[in-house]
Order: structure tokens, then C-alpha cells, then sequence
């Protein structure tokens, strides 16, 4: 449970690691981020060890919340694009943990974060293919999309328009090769 005095710390460092990953995580510079001491750091979080920790676990509330946005989703445009545009920093940071998933708790992090979200996505990404979502194609083009898409992703690029046009080009992907198979 994150208590609201390290609130401030973990909002610095997960900005920090949705920009930078891992080697973005400096006391000193989460310290000034706050406009704290780095004792204070260290009073809260013993080490950045612990630190991470913390960020994972928010991370895992951040994903659980988009989740049930997603879950409310009736269309991928405007509906999830929104939400996802919202969601910038999250998905940034879960791009950071996809990128170093060969540390075990950034891959079961990500693993877990993407299970939240992939749950709720598969519905309203299944209803514009006009597939059922428990139809195996539905779920392979989403793990597909989801590979593709954490590639692509910048700072820069997670406006309405880019995620419009990216959602635009799989959806007539993903129709063609239905239509092609039948």
C-alpha cells in the first residue's frame, strides 16, 4: 500500500521510467523531481530495490483502472483510442517493461498488466472484427497488435490521430486476411 507521503516519489519515478526504463531511476533525480532530499528518499523506500517495487505495484493498479475503462469501450474509435491516449504514461511504462522483461519482475509485471488490459481489449477489438472474442483469431491478431504496437509507440506518436490510423490500417489488415482465408 503506497502511503500518501510517497505518493509524490512514486509519481516522479514512474514518469521517469515510462520515459527512460530503469537507468532513468536516479535518487537524485526523483529527489529533485519532488523537491526533496535524497535522505527522504531513502526514509520512505530504503533502496531503490524497494523503490521499484513500489512503481510495479502502482503499475498494476494503473492497469487494473485502464481495464475497466477498456471494459466500457463500445468501438476502438473514438471510444478506446481515448482511453488510451489517457493512458500515455502507463502504456509507456509498460513499454519499458516489455523492453527489459529479461529482469523476472518486469516480465511478470508486464505479463500481468497485459493480461488486465488484453482481457478487457479483446472485447471491444473482437466486436469491430465482428468476430467472437473467443475465437482463437481474435486473440493471435491481438497478441500480433499488441507486439507491433509496443515497437511503435513513443512519447511523441500516442495522440488521437497516430492510434486512429494505427487501429484503421490493422482493422483492414485483419479484414483482408479473414476475407482471404474464406
Amino acid at each position: 500500500m503506497i502511503k500518501d507521503k510517497q505518493m509524490p516519489w512514486v509519481l516522479a519515478g514512474y514518469q521517469l521510467f515510462a520515459q527512460a526504463g530503469p537507468q532513468g531511476l536516479k535518487v537524485e533525480v526523483i529527489a529533485r523531481k519532488v523537491q526533496k532530499s535524497k535522505s527522504s528518499f531513502y526514509h520512505h523506500f530504503a533502496d531503490l530495490e524497494v523503490f521499484t517495487e513500489f512503481l510495479l505495484h502502482y503499475h498494476l493498479h494503473q492497469a487494473a483502472l485502464i481495464a475497466e475503462r477498456e471494459n466500457q469501450c463500445k468501438n476502438i474509435a473514438p471510444d478506446l483510442v481515448e482511453v488510451l491516449v489517457d493512458a500515455k504514461q502507463d502504456l509507456l511504462f509498460n513499454r519499458q517493461l516489455r523492453v527489459h522483461r529479461q529482469v523476472e519482475a518486469f516480465r511478470l509485471c508486464f505479463e500481468k498488466s497485459t493480461q488486465y488490459v488484453n482481457e478487457a481489449f479483446l472485447q471491444v477489438w473482437a466486436l469491430e472484427l465482428g468476430i467472437a472474442p473467443k475465437v482463437p483469431l481474435a486473440q493471435n491478431m491481438l497478441d500480433l497488435l499488441m507486439e507491433n504496437f509496443y515497437l511503435q509507440i513513443t512519447a511523441e506518436n500516442l495522440t488521437h490521430e497516430w492510434l486512429s490510423d494505427y487501429f484503421i490500417k490493422i482493422k483492414a489488415t485483419v479484414k483482408d486476411l479473414i476475407q482471404s482465408a474464406s
